[in-house]
């Protein structure tokens, strides 16, 4: 009986009734209307009470139906994550690479993931990686030359992932950071892109970082960063302090070409001949 009660179907059918009955008993009063004029004018008043019930059904149903698809979609994308990273310890370079595309496909579609995929690109770019390129100890024959150049295209796929996930400089919108601390990277491209807080403390550049057009609207750190050949900062924005404390970098840098909100920091930094350094 209470559910009854609280039935909105119930109180539709009440309300309608009650608006029939009253507008017709209104119109009555008026001599010039006849009866059936009365009734038909009420019946049409009581309907629009039913039709508004029915356009609110059909919303609660709409509504119902896109959260349905959005737990769906969610559920579906939380598998994706799951199987793209269980991929990623793949042996195969070929099926790592299809993670990674997968992870930044997902990325793209959902915004809520970028992030996240930024934060699992930059941990496998911190996975022990030794290169002919990098001074090494290693003992290089075909083989083992041939499997880290494998390996080395692998890393290559997920700088570029990272890039393409990062929004573009000059745009509104949602912050993403990078931890590259104690990564080996090869040729990292940021070329106009929008980055928050950015820290690769530690980590070894093989080829280049290319910071071109880049937007670091957070703090941004190089200490103990060994760069064996280009640091590209041609009009690059640097909005918030920069931490450059024993940076070392294999070929000239031009720091003229940048924008600094304040001095960067350059203790014990090494730059060859031919730097422009700030200030200079």
């Amino acid at each position: 009986m209470r559910r009854l009660l609280k039935s909105p179907l119930l109180w539709t059918l009440l309300s309608s009734v009650v608006v029939l009955v009253g507008v017709t008993a209104w119109l009555l009063t008026d001599r010039a209307t006849s009866r059936g004029d009365a009734l038909k004018t009420g019946a049409l008043a009581g309907g629009a009470i039913a039709a508004l019930y029915g356009l609110w059904l059909n919303d609660r149903r709409r509504r119902t139906e896109e959260d349905r698809h959005e737990i769906e979609r969610s559920r579906i994308s939380d598998e994706r994550f799951a199987k793209s990273i269980e991929l990623l310890g793949n042996e195969a370079d070929q099926v790592r690479v299809g993670a990674m595309h997968s992870l930044a496909g997902l990325a793209r579609t959902r915004p809520e993931y970028r992030q996240t995929v930024l934060d699992v690109l930059c941990a496998y770019l911190r996975r022990p990686f030794d290169h002919p390129k990098f001074p090494s100890k290693t003992d290089w024959d075909n083989e083992t030359e041939a499997a880290a150049e494998r390996e080395r295209l692998v890393r290559r796929a997920a700088e570029r992932l990272i890039r393409d996930i990062l929004p573009h400089a000059g745009t509104t919108g949602p912050t993403l950071s990078l931890n590259l601390s104690d990564a080996r990277l090869d040729k990292l491209g940021l070329l106009g892109r929008r980055v928050g807080w950015l820290g690769a403390d530690r980590c070894e550049v093989a080829s280049y970082l290319d910071l071109t057009d880049a937007q670091i609207s957070g703090k941004f750190s190089l200490k103990d960063v060994t760069i064996h050949g280009t640091l590209d900062l041609t009009r690059a924005s640097f909005e918030r302090k920069v931490s450059l404390d024993y940076l070392v970098v294999g070929k000239p840098v031009d720091f003229s070409v940048a924008t600094f909100a304040e001095p960067p920091s350059l203790e014990g930094a090494k730059f060859p001949s031919g730097s422009t350094l700030p200030g200079s």
